[in-house]
């Protein structure tokens, strides 16, 4: 069996690109040079013809309007875009945005900006699902709610909220609907009609693309949606955002999303036939739990817990061979367990024993047998190790234990 090593099983935090991408990049670093916004000469032509296919290579894969797409850094800046440029546009109205404490931090950490200039944020909980309750939403909004960001699948849990519900709620009540889309665009369908979204939030090295570019849809009828500029400057992109475009990675985001738009319904039953057979296997052990509901999640995408293992214990042992992403982000000195994780309720010790597998377009059978073997192993093999495991098997009640704190 010839299986290259180390695997990679972490793509929702990036992918690699395709080379197809690659290929439609190429020419526009050194021949076709020229600046989009150049209007004089055939260099800037020859640019801003190739940003206008890639724009409706974008929008078609949303079923938007290639006006539609404002072409951002990524899907930080147009999180960043979408949220203070309603904030500010809007102020009129009101200050009051609804958003759920299981966003990416690029939202969230926005909204608490808002909150610094005097805006108001309410911050759903989640069930231990994932899911928001539609009736907590309802139940938020007030005379002065303007914008309700909620995004469409979770980058930790894959869990898929209820776009079509909650942007039914918003429009019955003339508020603007925000989604952040990152993890769902090239995935699943996102169709931002028939989803009935105002503004949307995504990014080309999620699906195959290039880093560093990305798009904020921005509906311009029923109702027309404007956000302030937060980059100012030479008024590109209708005014929205500012500076001269990246050509070769708007080329390559543009290819991207024409890749993802064929290959999107056979590459989602592929994956979620492997990752079904992944969980299947891995729950096979005793204490292995699910985080997110099983039924509205991303084809791709699986959370597991492993009781009594730690997460960074559990992939020292497997590291080198295994790329993943463990729900205890050991960000800086601090084992914080993941606050996604703890939204769903999960206790410090599930949290901090889960691991999050993302497949993709180059994951093979292969690599999941492997996966599924290394994973059984290790965990086996910790929990021999492990004190608590030993207590547990003897039937002590662990939670009643009373830890001495020094």
């Amino acid at each position: 069996m010839n299986l290259e090593l180390p695997i990679y099983l972490d793509n929702n935090a990036t992918t690699p690109m395709d080379p197809r991408v690659l290929e439609a990049m190429l020419p526009y670093f050194v021949e076709k040079f020229g600046n989009a916004a150049s209007r004089n000469h055939s260099f800037g032509w020859v640019a801003e013809e190739a940003v206008d296919y890639a724009r409706e290579q974008v929008a078609k894969l949303i079923n938007a309007d290639p006006k539609e797409i404002i072409l951002t850094s990524g899907a930080t800046e147009a999180d960043n875009l979408a949220i203070k440029g309603v904030f500010e546009m809007y102020a009129t109205k009101g200050d009051h945005v609804i958003t759920c404490t299981t966003e990416h931090k690029a939202v969230l950490d926005t909204c608490k900006h808002i909150e610094k200039l005097g805006g108001h944020v309410t911050y759903l909980d989640v069930k231990e699902d994932g899911l928001i309750d539609l009736e907590e939403l309802k139940n938020a909004i007030t005379d002065k709610t303007i914008l309700i960001s909620i995004m469409y699948g979770n980058n930790e849990t894959g869990v898929i909220q209820p776009v079509r519900e909650i942007s039914a709620i918003a429009r019955k009540h003339g508020i603007l609907f925000f989604t952040d889309a990152t993890q769902a665009v090239g995935k699943i369908p996102v169709d931002v009609n028939a989803d009935g979204i105002d503004l949307m939030a995504f990014s080309a090295h999620k699906m195959y693309g290039p880093k560093g570019v990305g798009a904020l849809y921005v509906r311009r009828k029923n109702p027309r949606v404007k956000v302030t500029a937060q980059m100012d400057g030479g008024g590109h992109e209708r005014g929205m955002r500012s500076g001269t475009l990246n050509v070769p990675a708007i080329v390559g985001f543009g290819k991207a999303c024409e890749l993802c738009m064929n290959e999107m319904e056979s590459e989602a039953k592929r994956l979620s036939v492997m990752r079904d057979r992944l969980e299947t296997s891995l729950m096979e052990l005793e204490e292995t739990y699910v985080n997110g509901t099983r039924e509205h999640r991303l084809p791709h995408t699986a959370n597991i817990s492993f009781k009594y293992v730690e997460g960074e214990g559990l992939m020292m042992g497997f590291n080198k061979n295994i790329a993943l992403s463990s729900g205890s982000a050991c960000t800086s000195a601090s084992l914080e367990p993941s606050y996604v994780l703890k939204a769903l309720g999960l206790g410090d010790d599930l949290a901090h024993s889960s691991l999050r597998f993302g497949l993709g377009r180059f994951t093979t059978d292969e690599q999941i047998d492997f996966t599924i073997t290394a994973i059984k192993d290790t965990v086996i093999k910790l929990r021999e190790m492990s004190p608590l495991w030993e207590m547990f098997k003897e039937g002590v009640d662990i939670n009643a234990i009373e830890w001495a704190h020094h």
